[in-house]
């Protein structure tokens, strides 16, 4: 059997609503956008660096139409 070809997360563009971090991550793993960005967001008023781990997932994630 062969491993699934692992693809490099993009952010996406068509279904953003900031950056496209969250749509990209949905996309990727197969999840609900909404579902994602309720559970970043929800997340937020937790103690950690979610904020910050965002911006830099959208400084080194390329877009989709950048690929």
């Amino acid at each position: 059997m062969t491993a699934p070809l692992s693809r490099r997360p993009t952010r996406d563009t068509h279904h953003r609503v900031i950056a496209g971090v969250c749509a990209g991550l949905a996309r990727q793993f197969g999840l609900s956008r909404t579902g994602l960005r309720a559970a970043f967001v929800i997340s937020c008023v937790l103690p950690g660096p979610q904020f910050i781990a965002y911006l830099v997932l959208w400084v080194f994630m390329p877009a989709d139409d950048q690929v």
